[in-house]
């Protein structure tokens, strides 16, 4: 995740390829990468490529593998915003 990261930044000398680095990212969530999926949720959810669905399927996956800002920061305030408070708040009961 740290080499993908730089990918996505161009950082350490690395021209910035955000293709490359989603496509890392997958590779590495097929690879059951918990933080793979948080990025990639990330990535989908509210940056490059958005398409909020995806992002929270992502999300839902680092969650279920115990990622807490996944399931408290992305999907509990993501619920809130939606005015779901009763699934925003088991969100962040599960997290506690």
């Amino acid at each position: 995740n740290h080499l993908v990261g730089q990918y996505y930044k161009g950082y350490l000398g690395l021209a910035k390829d955000v293709p490359r680095a989603i496509e890392l990212w997958k590779e590495a969530a097929e690879l059951g990468s918990v933080e793979a999926h948080y990025n990639l949720g990330f990535n989908y959810g509210d940056s490059v490529e958005e398409d909020k669905p995806r992002g929270i399927c992502h999300w839902q996956e680092a969650a279920m593998k115990g990622h807490v800002f996944s399931r408290h920061n992305m999907l509990g305030n993501s619920e809130f915003n939606e005015g779901n408070c009763k699934l925003a708040v088991r969100h962040w009961m599960i997290s506690a």
